[in-house]
């Protein structure tokens, strides 16, 4: 009889986990505790590296699919210093291998793509227990329970599941992140939209910066990003919005008004977002009927662009690893023995790079950076 499979998580690690096993003929259980697909905004865009994101997408037979989707043009770059004066200027590559595709977009490709009843919506895992006689007991906030033989923990930062294989949390990197947008019919100001060029503009100086995207349809979407004990972000996270947008505001003090109108003209609720990260390097030893994959294992900072890519990779790993072996013990050793050291060289390459971006020789540390190959 095949064991039950409970992946926790409808993030694109877990949904492209669940998609491979249908492919070929394994059925898990998807428990969100979103209430459903439309519950929250998805975040932007996303570059899917050829090795990883795209052949995770190979794998789950939606290629096609998200070929449909990609944006192209969107991958253009430009940084520019705190007076707007321009260091570098990429335009897009219309042959990138990289090509940049929407969050919500991909990640609806893959909830469309699973058998009906595969997800089960508004089930926030609480706690989950090991049995004695083996398998877990999952216990979720709203009052249901369930059982599973394999227990995955695709939840994110702050994963529930990790605790059964390592006792090991995120720590605040230093760098926090206030979301920043702008809406073509609102208060948008075009020398500043225009600004950013075709895709993504970064301004830089040591400590802060501000990075948007400006999208096909003219809307603009990014962040203020400032180097802050975790203290100073209390105020950002619990005041208004005008008092927050001012307090974010203060910290480009000095910069060019084109670059400060994307924080005092931001449409946008300033949501704080502090970047977390996983130790360098984290592995556990084999815990029986359990493991993680993308965040939940492997949390680092979004600047070696391997977040979604690398959660997508595990989830086709591991979903081909638990297809191809009968032992489910062997299959898990066999992933991890995997995950560990590539997820361990993005999240090393990831931490030097947040360094790179708001060290004390950014901006030119970042065109440096961009001038070599597959630097992010």
């Amino acid at each position: 009889m095949q064991k039950t499979i409970a992946v926790v998580g409808a993030g694109l690690g877990g949904l492209t986990l669940a998609r491979v096993l249908q492919a070929h003929g394994i059925t898990a259980t998807v428990y969100e505790g979103e209430a459903s697909a439309t519950t929250r905004a998805q975040g932007g865009l996303l570059d899917l590296h050829e090795e990883t994101g795209q052949a995770a997408l190979r794998a789950a037979g939606l290629y096609d699919g998200f070929l449909a989707l990609v944006r192209p043009g969107e991958d253009a770059k430009r940084v520019v210093d705190r007076h707007g004066t321009v260091l570098l200027d990429r335009p897009a590559d219309p042959g990138t291998a990289r090509p940049e595709v929407d969050r919500g977009e991909l990640r609806r490709l893959l909830i469309d793509s699973l058998a009906p009843g595969t997800i089960r919506w508004g089930h926030r895992l609480a706690a989950v227990r090991r049995r004695t006689d083996g398998g877990h007991d999952l216990t979720f906030a709203e009052g249901p329970t369930a059982r599973a033989d394999l227990v995955i923990g695709a939840d994110g930062a702050w994963s529930k599941v990790r605790p059964l294989l390592t006792p090991a949390t995120p720590s605040y990197t230093g760098t926090c992140f206030v979301e920043i947008a702008l809406t073509p019919d609102g208060r948008n100001p075009r020398a500043s939209t225009a600004a950013t060029g075709t895709g993504t503009l970064m301004a830089l100086a040591p400590g802060r910066g501000i990075i948007a995207h400006r999208y096909a349809d003219g809307h603009v979407r990014g962040y203020a990003a400032l180097n802050r004990p975790e203290e100073w972000t209390k105020p950002i996270a619990t005041g208004d919005r005008s008092a927050a947008l001012r307090r974010v505001a203060d910290e480009f003090d000095g910069w060019s008004p084109l670059l400060t109108a994307f924080v005092t003209r931001s449409e946008s609720q300033p949501y704080l977002r502090p970047i977390h990260a996983l130790p360098v390097g984290l592995a556990w030893s084999r815990v029986p009927g359990a493991t993680l994959l993308g965040d939940a294992a492997h949390l680092m900072s979004p600047f070696a662009g391997e977040g979604a890519n690398l959660a997508m990779y595990d989830g086709a790993d591991l979903a081909r690893e638990l297809a191809a072996q009968p032992d489910t013990e062997t299959a898990l050793a066999a992933y991890e023995e995997r995950m560990f050291p590539r997820s361990s060289e993005a999240a090393g390459r990831s931490a030097r790079n947040l360094e790179l971006f708001f060290g004390r020789e950014t901006p030119q540390s970042v065109v440096t950076l961009f001038d070599r190959p597959h630097h992010l």
